[in-house]
Order: structure tokens, then sequence, then C-alpha cells
């Protein structure tokens, strides 16, 4: 058999993320360097613009035409490279073919879906498939779930290192994060509340943490969630809820499942919005109450829509993207009574310049770095599929640090 023309290929180079992707491949590695990769999207037109922001140094870049219902045109794409990575959301709309195609071929995937109601669906359907085939699929590799799923990976090597056991109970702190919401990020969230609010399962199904462990897992420990401003007497701190702890609890959740319960069967993990006293936790409760309420409520959901946040395609200036930031704080309490506190950093807009690294350097470390991540075919974590592997390369070439 031949050997795929690249490394990688990004599917939806064109969207927000994607460009800024290519952009940052192009800083780090180029087109003609030691890692091959191709843009790839819908529309000829918007691949040549993209390709032509670039410079001259994109002039040898791959340019691929593939559209997401596309079938045909999608295996084509993925016979050309080992591994695939996908920003085109909402995935619950648009995602699945892809997802399909990779698992039947035996070809790795990535993407930054923190859409856990369609990453279920994706297990249900595709990982017998995948097993079979060999083919890798990591989803929920941006900012929701990497510095959260190797966040807590790393904070459990430090535990056994310094006790020999894991922790069973650990809470993250958002101590500062800075960044805005693109277009695409937002049209995700909207339409997981516009299916819970017509399907009383789907609710359900969100309100469990355990929602994408293997079946017959044995987890049954009771998980704090942080609806409202609460003091917290551990961190010392009034907390708020932080909206992305909905994907990143059951990622991690997976990733003990996966592991063999290493964290063990009674693991908790809970996440929460550091705030400097009870009033702005309580005002930064309400708006984020408000604005799910909002999205639930059909003319509600309308008025953001057209009013309010921003359209597909839209998101932070790179300047705003450039000064972005965020800083993680996870604690935990050993077996012999002592506290243990590690932190994740990361420079650039959270979800958007971050992920855009986070999300290459998960694909690169899919191709390149198999003798060092030698998980078999399946649906698998970040933690699970790469761990430190990933962690070395996000603190060397991501602006990550794992402290």
């Amino acid at each position: 058999m031949t050997q795929p023309a690249f490394d990688f290929v990004v599917f939806g180079a064109t969207s927000f993320v994607g460009e800024i992707l290519c952009q940052y491949m192009m800083d780090e590695y180029g087109v003609d360097g030691d890692v091959r990769w191709a843009a790839a999207a819908r529309s000829q037109g918007k691949l040549d613009t993209l390709k032509q922001s670039l410079g001259d140094d994109a002039n040898n870049l791959s340019l691929i035409v593939a559209d997401a219902s596309d079938e045909n045109a999608l295996t084509d794409m993925v016979a050309q490279a080992k591994v695939i990575i996908s920003t085109v959301g909402p995935y619950a709309l648009y995602g699945e073919p892809l997802v399909k195609i990779c698992a039947e071929t035996g070809t790795d995937y990535c993407d930054l879906s923190g859409e856990a109601q369609w990453v279920r669906v994706m297990i249900q359907k595709y990982e017998a498939v995948a097993k079979k085939s060999g083919a890798r699929i990591i989803h929920c590799c941006g900012f929701d779930s990497i510095p959260s799923d190797l966040g807590v990976h790393f904070f459990q090597q430090e535990a056994k290192a310094q006790q020999g056991t894991t922790c069973n109970h650990i809470k993250m702190g958002v101590k500062a994060i800075k960044g805005g919401m693109s277009g695409g990020t937002v049209a995700s969230l909207l339409n997981v509340v516009k299916e819970a609010t017509a399907n009383p399962t789907l609710r359900k199904e969100l309100s469990n943490p355990y929602s994408i462990c293997p079946e017959g897992h044995a987890f049954k420990a009771r998980q704090r969630n942080v609806n409202f401003a609460t003091f917290d007497a551990d961190f010392q701190r009034w907390l708020a809820p932080f909206i992305m702890a909905a994907v990143n609890v059951r990622v991690v959740h997976r990733s003990n499942a996966l592991s063999g319960n290493v964290y063990g069967e009674d693991f908790k993990y809970d996440e929460a919005m550091l705030m400097k006293g009870r009033l702005p936790a309580t005002i930064a409760s309400l708006g984020i109450g408000g604005f799910m309420f909002a999205a639930a409520v059909a003319p509600l959901r309308w008025v953001l829509e057209k009013f309010i946040v921003p359209k597909p395609g839209e998101g932070p200036s790179p300047d705003a993207q450039k000064k972005g930031f965020y800083d993680l704080r996870f604690m935990g309490t050993l077996a012999n009574g002592g506290t243990l506190r590690t932190k994740v950093t990361g420079d650039r807009d959270p979800g958007y310049g971050s992920t855009a690294k986070m999300l290459a350097q998960t694909a690169i470390c899919l191709a390149q770095d198999k003798e060092h991540t030698n998980q078999e075919g399946g649906f698998w974590t970040p933690a699970t599929a790469l761990g430190d592997t990933l962690i070395k390369r996000l603190e060397k070439h991501a602006g990550l640090s794992f402290e």
C-alpha cells in the first residue's frame, strides 16, 4: 500500500479556527518542512483566498475541495492523509460522515467538538468499526477538553509520584481567563440547547456526568455541580459556574474508565470559575443562567442569533487572540491528608489561538509519535491516547505549561 501524501489534512481550513490553525502551521513548520499537511474546505474560492493570505511561503500548500455531505469527496480526501483534523461544526449537524469514513478506513481523526451528546452517538455507532480498522478517533482536542483532561492526568501522575496512589477527588478552578467567542462556537452551543429543549431523553443524558463512559462502567459517585455562586473552603474563594465543565467533566471520567479506573471507581471531578467575592460570583452565575434560558426559548434564541452573538465566521480579532490567556488550578487531598496543587496555563485566546495550536499538535502527535502512543483503534481521549507525549509537545510548541 502506498503511504498517504500528508501527515494530516485540515478539513474546514477556511473556518474561523481553521484559518488560525493554518497560520500557526505556516509560522511553526511551513509547508515543505518535517510536517506534511494540506488544507481542505468545500469552496475552492475560499481556499485560494486562504492560501493567498498565508503569503508566498504557502505557494506549495496543497488544497483539497470536499463538502461535509459528499462522502465520495470525503473518502478521496481521507485517503491522502494519516490524520484528519475537522473544524466543521456544529458537529451534530455536519460531523458524522467524516467520522464514519475515518472509522471505516482506519484513518486517525481529531476535532475540537464540545458536543457531548454527539460524541456519545458517534461512539455508539462507530467504535466497533474503528477498533476493527485501527482508526484512533479523538474528540474534544481544543480548550475543551485538553487542559482539563491532561491537567487531571498530570495531577494524578504527581500524586502517584508523591504518595504512590491517585487522588479520588480533584477540583479545577479557573483562576484567570481572557478570550472571546466565535460564531461557530456559539452555533454549536445553541444547537445543543435547542436539541435538549425538544428532547427529554437528551436532557436526562446531559445531566449524567458519565454519559460518554463505556457501557458497564462502575462509577456511582455523586458529582458536585456548581450551578450558582457558592463558597469553597478548599480554594477559599467564591465559585461561579464554568460553562465548559459540562463537556470537560465527561471527558475526564471517560479517561478514567478507559484507563481501567486508575483514578478509582469513586473518583469525583468538578470545575468552576474562581471569583474574587460573592457579588462577582452571583453576577456571573446570573449571566450564564440568563444566557442559557434565552438559548432554550425559541423567540429569545432568535434574538441572540440575530442581534447579540457573533455570526459564523466571526470571532476575536488577531490582536485579541494574542492577548488572550488562561490559568487553571487543580486541587486535591491525598491519602495522607496532604493537599496537592497543580496548574495548567496557556497563552493566546483559549478557544481559538490556543485551541488551534492544541489541535495541530494532537494531529502531529497521532501522525508522527505512534511509537510513543501505541493505542489501538477506537474512540479515545487526549489523555488515554497521547498522554505524556502530547503534554511534551504542547509545552514545546503550543504555549502550555503543566506545573
